[in-house]
């Protein structure tokens, strides 16, 4: 093809090179169906470029409109460059810039809905001849001509959870936002990471230094792709504030196709830079934003998060109008000092890929460096110990793995998971899973939902630890999770992501053939295909009556493990014996236990000064404040019907507490930590336990009763079945009006027995003993298991046969 260059009419003052036959730039326009707004793009270019030279090239992506009539109804000096088919914006810039004059300075890369005011361009090439660089980018205004905030900050894991919780508001602070929404920032000339590819002016020197635009992505994220590689080269992206262009904006907002690959690109493009750890977080947290938006109506979100969760990445591509471009079929070139460069895998294990890449999902992490690149196996696992060697014997002493229903980070170090669990590493290793939950919490359906979020994105970013000096053999993993457990192909995504940050983790530890401890049911899906030496249920609560749980699904993954448990421990009779035909000789009762030595009145020491100068007698809770556990209108009769008497609770609180405002002998101090505990429980003179009456409670046996006794304190508890055999040292009341009265009564006389007799009543129930009690049991299961042949293989042949793995 000919190349027929023309010069834009002179209308304004502009650069040097005024009057010369050769363009100084190369505008390469894209589009797809551009009629509606193509011509008012080209007839903005004369005014806007000045009398600096240019040529303009329409590179088309096979419009089926009247973009092609418009462009050639433009002038003869518009240049047409047909691409044969929707191809993708990044693949038809590079064909534009290849096509374009060799002599040309710098290349000007537009879309049709912009228009570009007088005198811009000249503004942009003077910005560009400052040292160091490499692009310019106009300030963009909306078609109402407002600022649009087109400058961007590099993408992060914290950036991605910061916009997933708080939306646009997250720009405000440079830590939470992607977006640069500070409007001094487009005032006068500054830098970015990245700007929205709109309007890029860039230099031929640094086309020439970084390469290609990435044809992989089809559409959106290949300008970020593109000036992250543009910074790595050494250039700098500057915006120029006098140079101005009327952004009309596409669909992505509007259309749930390409909503959808917009999010998918955005991690594509983490991944192609990050470690898999990394990449998990980010998906996490964009995902994550994606179900809070579908949960308040929007209606591309819930495209993307459908599309996310059960499409691949070409599939997406094809969904929104267009065709997976080749490398190979189009001469794409990356520069090897590019990061991330895609183009250098080949043969077969290039085909392999290909085919991965159309079957996955696109929501699941895969590497996406080419092999060799770093960066590809994921970020270093953090603050880990050495590995550990196990024991000779390991079919007699496994280490353990347990998925717990509580996470390290944040909860009541009193549960008996993370009683027994560090006490068992004190005699082997122990991985200790956080919570994998049992729903994604959102508004309308949770109580503080962002709150949750919040502190669970705190949790993963801590990746793995071992958290306490003298316990070298105790780690900590908050996975990277999805839980969508109402989601069949989100219950497989998760597994698959989760499984694969265990076992990782267990294998650099050397913990081969563990026995799994799993109290959180939704842990099954990730368990069922692990070898092992042993399955141990913690039965500790039947999950699906959480209130906030998906009951249906949570109860289906409790009978899957009450079947392929080699043993279902219980705290509960009432919950055991309702098991019992299911479980029948696997059951084994464990009960809770007590730190006897924490919680010791006689070691407490004093009161701390916050409740020693609330006044007594003092009615007090210790403990967790959960709307599904506690009947706050109980504690609220209990304030106003013992009026002379305080009412002091302790706790974290998953509700609001303003409804105790009103009462001014009621003393909410919030959380205190579990070293703290004993001195505030030992200044009660009464002891409570105001449970709802649910099923969740029916099923409970609560270690706070324990903790309390071994205090030598006074009791006042609503029924519940499990408190059956601590009836003669605890008062039990059947109503509200007899729940305050027992309190009343306990206040004058005491309560029954005395300190050293309730205190005596639990001393059987230590932690050490429970924990020798489950060692026992998991080492009896662990040689069983062996005697039946490899644990991996009795493990398999037990579900792929659909029966319980029983030991013995």
């Amino acid at each position: 093809m000919a190349m027929d260059v023309c010069e834009v009419g002179p209308t304004a003052d502009g650069g040097a090179a005024a009057g010369s036959d050769l363009p100084l730039v190369s505008v390469v326009i894209v589009t797809f169906n551009s009629a509606p707004v193509l011509a008012e793009c080209l007839a903005a270019l004369p005014a806007a470029c000045g009398r600096v030279p240019v040529e303009t090239l329409v590179v088309d992506n096979a419009s089926s409109d009247a973009t092609l009539e418009v462009a050639r109804a433009a002038g003869d000096g518009i240049r047409i460059v047909p691409t044969g088919g929707n191809v993708g914006y990044a693949a038809a810039i590079n064909r534009g810039i290849r096509a374009a004059s060799s002599p040309a300075s710098a290349v000007l890369v537009l879309n049709p809905d912009i228009r570009l005011r007088p005198g811009a361009v000249p503004a942009m090439l003077e910005l560009l001849e400052r040292p160091g660089t490499g692009v310019v980018a106009p300030r963009l205004l909306g078609a109402d001509g407002t600022l649009a905030f087109s400058l961007r900050r590099e993408p992060s894991v914290g950036r991605a959870w910061g916009e997933a919780l708080f939306g646009g508001r997250a720009g405000r602070w440079p830590a939470l936002g992607e977006v640069v929404v500070a409007p001094g920032a487009y005032e006068a000339p500054s830098e970015a990471d990245w700007a929205t590819g709109a309007a890029l002016l860039v230099s031929r020197q640094c086309l020439e230094a970084v390469g290609d635009w990435d044809e992989a992505y089809f559409l959106y994220s290949e300008e970020t792709d593109f000036l992250l590689r543009v910074r790595e080269a050494g250039f700098r992206l500057r915006l120029a504030p006098a140079a101005v262009g009327v952004h009309l904006g596409g669909e992505s907002g509007t259309s749930p196709a390409l909503w959808t690959l917009l999010t998918a690109n955005r991690l594509r493009l983490f991944r192609s830079r990050h470690g898999l750890a990394a990449s998990a977080a980010f998906t996490a947290a964009v995902l994550t934003g994606e179900l809070l938006r579908a949960a308040s109506g929007r209606a591309i979100s819930k495209a993307a998060v459908k599309g996310l969760l059960t499409a691949s990445q070409p599939r997406l591509v094809e969904r929104a109008g267009g065709r997976q471009p080749g490398a190979a079929a189009t001469g794409s070139r990356r520069s090897r000092g590019g990061r991330g460069g895609r183009g250098g895998r080949g043969g077969r294990a290039g085909a392999r890929g290909s085919r991965l890449a159309n079957r996955i999902p696109a929501v699941i992490p895969l590497p996406v460096r080419s092999a060799g690149s770093p960066g590809v196996s994921g970020a270093p696992t953090r603050a880990v110990s050495a590995t550990h060697a196990l024991p000779a014997d390991v079919a007699g002493a496994p280490p353990i793995v347990c998925f717990s229903g509580q996470d390290w980070w944040y909860h009541n170090r009193a549960h008996s998971d993370f009683q027994l669990m560090t006490r068992i590493a004190a005699h082997r290793p122990v991985l200790f899973v956080n919570s994998l939950a049992v729903r994604m919490p959102l508004p309308g359906r949770s109580t503080q939902p962002l709150r949750r979020i919040a502190r669970k994105a705190k949790s993963i970013s801590r990746g793995v630890r071992t958290p306490r000096a003298d316990l070298p053999d105790f780690h900590v993993l908050s996975p990277v999770l999805l839980p969508l457990y109402g989601s069949r192909a989100g219950r497989v995504v998760n597994a698959w992501l989760v499984r694969f940050q265990v076992a990782r983790v267990a294998k650099r530890l050397g913990l081969g053939a563990p026995a799994y401890f799993v109290t959180m049911p939704t842990a099954w899906d990730t368990v069922r295909p692990l070898a092992r030496s042993g399955l141990l249920y913690n039965r500790s609560d039947k999950h699906s009556e959480f209130t906030e749980s998906n009951g249906a699904v949570v109860a289906a993954l409790e009978d899957e493990l009450l079947r392929h448990s080699d043993r279902v421990l219980y705290v509960s009779h009432e919950l055991m014996s309702r098991d019992g035909a299911a479980v029948a000789d696997r059951a084994h009762f464990l009960g809770h236990g007590v730190d006897l030595g924490h919680f010791n009145a006689a070691t407490a020491g004093p009161a701390p000064a916050d409740i020693a100068r609330i006044p007594g007698p003092r009615i007090g809770f210790f403990g967790g404040l959960d709307d599904y556990t506690v009947d706050f209108d109980l504690l609220e009769q209990v304030a106003a019907q013992i009026p002379s008497a305080s009412l002091v609770l302790i706790g974290d609180a998953t509700c609001s507490m303003r409804r105790f405002e009103a009462y001014s002998n009621v003393h909410w101090l919030g959380f205190r930590p579990y070293e703290q505990i004993p001195a505030y429980g030992a200044a009660f003179d009464v002891a409570i336990m105001p449970w709802l009456r649910n099923e969740w409670i029916r099923f409970c046996n609560p270690i706070k009763l324990k903790e309390y006794l071994a205090l030598g304190l006074p009791v006042v508890t609503t029924d519940y079945p499990q408190i059956a055999s601590d009836r003669d040292v605890v008062r039990v009341a059947g109503s509200p009006e007899d729940f305050v009265q027992l309190i009343r009564d306990t206040i004058a006389d005491g309560g029954p027995g005395d300190p050293a007799g309730r205190r005596r009543h639990v001393e059987r129930d230590s932690w050490d003993a429970r924990t020798e009690e489950l060692l026992e049991l998991i080492d009896r299961i662990a040689r069983e298991t062996s005697a039946l042949g490899h644990a991996g293989r009795a493990g398999r042949r037990a579900i792929a046969g659909g029966k319980p793995h029983r030991a013995g």
